[in-house]
């Protein structure tokens, strides 16, 4: 079959109603192998993963074999409660598609469609992947192994946009998202009696002292050219106001356009960490994880040849966007992978994680249209080599 706009439009709204967490997806996948399976089978070859269930990977087998293009699609969702007001609103409590990983996947689906009847030139892998927001998804699929016999020679991916107009493409050549690190740190004193502070060892101060000084963090010691953040957005300490806190625990996250800046900030939390528990005498536990959060650095080649034909074909509205400080776990597959990753605009009030989420439908149809011309595009200009 060849999807037609309204069928894209139930396919999406389908989707939207049924958002699953990360390593979590199993009607979501199988929700895809069902639409998957309604297409021209002629090209196409699955392939899945048992240490990912959710995850699936297609292959349309191209006229020649030389060459393989990788796309790849998030499926996971987030643990909002939905607040849309929308007819086709989740039907799961306390779980949302805020992140638009619905439109991500219809787009995919809209392109599969059109290469399953439409054989291309070389091999395109569709991956479907689990867990983007967290447990770096990519960097488990790729270290499963899974796509070493199927390994693309380049890679490309979107994430859709609520502040581009809708159906805009845009993207830029060099660093597009940040790598983001995870912060959890625990503080252990000695809790007491609020009458005698003298007794006790605060930790609720002791909080307060590495809260603060991380403020120094990126004013301090990150190039004002290169910028960062860092963010603490989870403080807890003790349980009640006449008794001093003995435990104090604390969330963040680091975020940076470089891996050496990333690290750099790392190290810098870390000294501040066993700063406070020499100062304020007491034990702090510090735990920084990354995993596969590396900053998304689109390939220049392809990105080049990305932004020329998007910038030059009639009907798209192509913008050239800033690097922007969200993450995004297609990084590790761009540090394993050449590739392109860009924005599809949405045209949205509330933003990417908002409860309130609900991008402009019509940017499927033109993300699909734009896509597979480009692909056609690539395709190409790689037979031309």
């Amino acid at each position: 079959m060849t999807l037609k706009n309204e069928q894209l439009l139930s396919i999406y709204q389908q989707l939207h109603q049924i958002p699953e967490l990360g390593l979590e997806e199993f009607e979501t996948h199988k929700f895809l192998q069902n639409v998957i399976s309604a297409m021209n089978q002629e090209y196409l070859e699955y392939r899945t993963i048992d240490l990912l269930p959710t995850a699936l990977l297609v292959k349309v087998e191209g006229k020649k074999h030389t060459k393989r293009i990788g796309y790849r699609t998030d499926i996971d969702a987030l643990p909002i409660e939905e607040k849309t007001g929308l007819t086709f609103a989740s039907k799961t409590k306390g779980r949302m598609h805020a992140c638009g990983h619905d439109i991500h996947m219809t787009v995919a689906l809209g392109i599969l469609d059109y290469f399953a009847s439409h054989q291309p030139e070389f091999d395109l892998i569709f991956i479907f992947q689990p867990s983007e927001e967290n447990h770096s998804g990519g960097m488990q699929l790729y270290n499963s192994g899974v796509l070493d016999e199927w390994m693309p020679d380049e890679i490309y991916a979107f994430h859709d946009n609520p502040n581009l107009p809708t159906g805009a493409i845009g993207s830029l050549n060099g660093t597009l998202f940040a790598g983001t690190c995870e912060i959890h740190a625990d503080f252990e004193g000695l809790s007491g009696h609020a009458a005698f502070p003298h007794a006790a060892n605060d930790m609720a101060v002791a909080v307060s002292a590495f809260v603060l000084q991380l403020q120094t963090v990126v004013s301090r010691n990150v190039d004002p050219i290169e910028g960062g953040v860092v963010t603490i957005g989870h403080v807890v300490a003790g349980d009640t106001g006449n008794v001093i806190a003995g435990h104090a625990h604390v969330d963040g996250t680091i975020r940076s356009l470089t891996q050496v800046n990333n690290l750099n900030m790392q190290r810098r939390v870390r000294v501040i960490a066993e700063g406070v528990a020499l100062t304020y005498g007491c034990e702090v536990k510090l735990t920084l994880h990354q995993g596969g959060y590396l900053p998304v650095e689109n390939n220049h080649e392809t990105t080049t040849d990305f932004m020329n034909y998007m910038s030059q074909t009639p009907g798209i509205n192509f913008i050239e966007t800033k690097p922007a400080m969200t993450g995004e776990d297609f990084g590790f597959l761009l540090s394993k992978i050449p590739g392109t990753m860009f924005w599809l605009g949405v045209n949205s009030p509330y933003s990417l994680h908002s409860e309130k989420m609900a991008p402009d439908t019509n940017a499927i149809e033109l993300g699909i249209q734009a896509m597979t011309g480009y692909l056609e595009h690539r395709f190409e200009t790689l037979s031309a080599k």
